[in-house]
């Protein structure tokens, strides 16, 4: 029997998050990279930016990019493994896919990259296999976080690292409530002119809340088999990136 958990602030059975996820996300994916822009100021460009610098990716390496989205992190990807390496985008959402793909190949970049249309917590790869797993603001919307961080850690290597770029918890109340009148009044409304679809960033506003602060995501993947997992705060813990590393 399915159980419940969260779709924003509304508790939906588990069987049904899928579902509607994957319904936001069909209707912002042709705006998606207009809204980042956007919503972030353009500082999204910086978060991912500074996460590649965790990601220790070289020449020849494999690399899976999961929520790849519109394939900002697996464009650099592939530039830094080259085309001894690979990179592998993966999305769970066919449209999302399809506009990584557009933008991957509009760039030039054919040779060194696959695609694969996957749900996180059932990766169809095997085990210890990449030397690198990212996921860049995805994760928060993944229905069983804890089963696709043991994904994750299950299919790198030894030596291997996940690295999670993921909004979290502000590190001062002031910064927190000032956050919280930004995302729910100018994110609806620019969803609302932007990708005239309000709704839908409404609930990404409202999926950010209920996404584990930067201590408990910490321990989450500690306890899904991570030996140990670095921390580093962005634009004041607005955004988080977490490195789980497997020895």
């Amino acid at each position: 029997m399915s159980g419940q958990t969260h779709f924003g602030y509304r508790q939906v059975p588990e069987s049904e998050k899928v579902k509607l996820v994957g319904q936001v996300f069909d209707s912002v994916a042709n705006r998606y990279d207009l809204m980042n822009d956007a919503m972030s100021l353009g500082i999204h460009r910086l978060w991912k930016h500074i996460a590649l610098e965790h990601t220790g990716l070289r020449r020849g390496m494999k690399a899976l990019d999961l929520a790849s989205g519109t394939g900002d992190l697996a464009l650099k990807m592939a530039g830094l493994v080259g085309k001894e390496g690979r990179v592998i985008l993966s999305d769970i959402n066919a449209h999302m896919l399809g506009e990584g793909r557009a933008k991957l190949d509009n760039a030039g970049v054919i040779q060194n990259v696959d695609y694969c249309l996957a749900n996180a917590q059932y990766l169809p790869f095997p085990s210890n296999h990449f030397d690198c797993v990212t996921i860049g603001f995805g994760l928060r919307n993944v229905t069983d976080k804890a089963m696709a961080l043991a994904e994750m850690a299950r299919v790198i290597k030894p030596g291997g690292r996940v690295v999670v770029l993921e909004f979290s918890k502000p590190i001062s109340p002031l910064i927190s409530k000032a956050y919280d009148l930004y995302s729910f009044t100018a994110l609806p409304t620019l969803g609302k002119i932007l990708a005239k679809d309000a709704d839908s960033y409404r609930y990404l506003a409202e999926s950010i809340r209920m996404h584990p602060d930067q201590e408990s995501l910490r321990q989450m993947m500690l306890d899904e088999g991570f030996d140990h997992v670095d921390v580093h705060n962005l634009t004041l813990g607005v955004v988080a990136i977490h490195i789980g590393y497997k020895y």
